[in-house]
């Protein structure tokens, strides 16, 4: 469904991600894993075109998107729930969920419910601002606004930072479902590394900005874990 082809990053000056390729098929999820400052959210600006790679190429669905601004990107079928949710406090539930449908012009046509479905806490809050719920409540309507705007790939940066652990099973349980569905692609960064095993279809391990270990999930092993993942 998505790939990168030797993606290339500086900011500032100083070169960010290094030569990164990796696919994210339609219908799996792909979890992308990697120490904190190695580069992932950085790869997820990338893909959603909020940061412009200094070479590479960006392909969905075989068309290049490189050079496609953020919002055609959205429009495209790329959600994006980023790490802090980045909810708007001041806006009701409901009006943070509407925004998902106006900015991509979608009409709904039973996804409302759908989100319902996945997270009913958000149902029954409609009229609470988005700054009085909890964390892990303003995740879920984060995932469900995004949701909302029908994306062919979600990308969820961080999804169980800060979160209950009780969330974190109703998160585990959406994704799931979406991914039971068949509907979209999943790019998944996570840092809990059971949640992303028990999840993923497939790994991307990234160390300073290169992509140091591929593979699918069970192939995920200790000692890779030990040498690139642990503190």
């Amino acid at each position: 469904m998505l790939t990168l082809s030797k993606i290339n990053v500086s900011i500032g000056g100083s070169r960010i991600l290094r030569d990164v390729s990796f696919t994210i098929p339609a219908k799996q999820v792909v979890c992308l894993m990697g120490r904190n400052g190695v580069g992932k959210t950085t790869t997820l600006k990338t893909i959603t075109g909020l940061i412009q790679p200094t070479s590479g190429k960006i392909e969905m669905d075989g068309k290049e998107i490189t050079k496609l601004s953020s919002d055609r990107r959205a429009r495209g079928g790329i959600g994006y729930v980023p790490q802090g949710r980045d909810i708007f406090p001041n806006l009701t539930v409901w009006e943070n969920l509407k925004i998902g449908l106006v900015a991509t012009d979608k009409m709904g046509n039973g996804e409302l419910e759908r989100v319902f479905t996945l997270f009913p806490v958000l149902k029954e809050m409609l009229s609470r601002k988005g700054g009085v719920l909890s964390g892990g409540q303003q995740q879920q309507l984060a995932i469900g606004r995004a949701l909302l705007t029908e994306p062919k790939l979600l990308i969820l940066d961080e999804p169980t930072e800060g979160i209950q652990p009780n969330i974190i099973d109703q998160i585990g349980d959406a994704i799931r479902m979406l991914k039971a569905e068949g509907k979209m692609g999943i790019l998944l960064v996570e840092q809990y590394l059971d949640f992303a095993q028990a999840l993923g279809d497939c790994f991307t391990i990234l160390d300073r900005g290169s992509v140091v270990a591929q593979g699918e999930i069970a192939e995920l092993d200790g000692e890779t874990v030990k040498k690139h993942l642990m503190v």
